[in-house]
């Protein structure tokens, strides 16, 4: 009886639907579930509440009874205020040129199916967030992964060696998850010549824009010639701790934009009605955000600190995540496996991320100081004890 459910099952299924790997990063989530003795520096989610100013006007607007659908491209108030935030970052835009979404994942997954036909090239730079490969396989598009090793840093070089493949689409993403590496103007002027030599529409994934270290975050569509190039995703979970309310938003070319519109209205709609509500209030709360990047740069060096005592690491310019080298000989899955069995501490492998980011893990730094001393204190352990065996 099993075997003919199975074979029902693999007929109905698209194939390409089969062939996706599940996350690697969930699979880990999986193994930790309802465990209270782990210490987990796997989730990429703040450890931070929604700022109370957010909550109450959602709150408020529930109590309104403001949960009717709105436009299909959101809020006019919340298109103006992204339209006017974003000049912080360099761009200038109208807000005929934003969708608002559920999350940076329904923009990205609209810029993608708007762009992708079938056997389109897609670059993308390794590692990266796992979602960005099967996206674009599920369009039909074929991903070329792009190794950015051995800094984590995209160059025109490295775009230009691409170039055999014709690639018509790139997607970038800084700060990076999982290296936490960003970009100076000077590099994505790098990136956008090569991007202008090889025809190429960008996708610039910019969620951790506000939580950076170092500078101030350049949006790659402030440069100029790149205004009609650029397709930027950004959205209030990751900087405002809003993950659970979804949403996010796409700053697109008018024509881009069209196709993403159509998409989303057949298939989400809109973005939830106080979810918007709240994101407007957020936007006035840039004060909290400052808050929380202090203390995640506060963490983020002691990281540093303690980690490199035992292995190589790479500076996290920016987002919440650090990826440092195995410095032992173990697969960055036998790693993880057996840091969170011994020492009862949940990372990622680096693989999770693509191909180039075997040899390595990422953690998250999104926990109480607490927690991450004492994890660190075990990882380190850990790595002494395996490094003298």
């Amino acid at each position: 009886m099993r075997r003919i459910e199975d074979l029902r099952s693999s007929r109905r299924i698209a194939k390409r639907v089969q062939e996706i790997r599940p996350s690697g990063i969930r699979r880990f989530f999986d193994l930790i579930a309802g465990r209270d003795d782990i210490i987990s520096l796997g989730v990429g989610e703040p450890d931070f509440s929604v700022p109370w100013r957010i909550r109450e006007e959602i709150i408020y607007a529930l109590e309104k009874g403001y949960t009717a659908y709105t436009s299909n491209f959101g809020l006019k108030e919340l298109r103006e205020g992204i339209v006017e935030y974003y000049k912080k970052f360099g761009v200038k835009a109208y807000p005929e040129q934003v969708i608002i979404t559920c999350g940076v994942s329904e923009a990205l997954d609209l810029a993608v199916r708007t762009l992708v036909d079938h056997g389109d090239v897609v670059l993308i730079p390794e590692p990266c967030y796992v979602s960005y490969k099967p996206l674009t396989y599920i369009c039909n598009g074929e991903p070329v992964e792009l190794s950015t090793l051995p800094d984590f840093k995209l160059t025109y070089e490295k775009l230009m060696s691409a170039a055999n493949f014709k690639p018509k689409i790139l997607i970038i993403n800084y700060p990076n998850n999982p290296t936490g590496v960003t970009y100076s103007r000077r590099e994505l002027e790098e990136i956008a010549d090569a991007a202008v030599e090889l025809d190429m529409t960008i996708i610039s994934d910019e969620i951790y824009a506000e939580l950076t270290y170092s500078e101030k975050h350049t949006s790659i569509a402030s440069l100029n010639g790149m205004e009609d190039r650029v397709i930027v995703l950004n959205g209030f979970s990751k900087s405002f701790a809003m993950t659970g309310l979804r949403i996010g938003f796409a700053i697109a070319p008018l024509d881009v934009l069209e196709g993403m519109l159509k998409i989303h209205q057949y298939t989400m709609l809109c973005a939830p009605t106080p979810s918007q509500i709240g994101a407007l209030e957020a936007l006035k709360c840039l004060d909290e955000v400052e808050k929380m990047r202090t203390e995640y740069m506060r963490r983020r060096n002691y990281v540093l600190k303690e980690l490199k005592k035992v292995t190589e690491l790479p500076k996290p310019e920016g987002a919440f995540y650090a990826f440092p080298k195995i410095p032992i000989e173990m697969s960055s899955e036998e790693f993880a496996e057996k840091l969170l069995i011994e020492k009862s501490v949940a990372v990622v492998p680096g693989n999770a991320f693509g191909e180039s980011g075997e040899g390595f893990v990422r953690l998250s730094y999104a926990v109480k100081f607490e927690k991450l001393r004492e994890a660190l204190n075990r990882i380190v352990d850990f790595i002494d004890k395996y490094a003298k065996s």
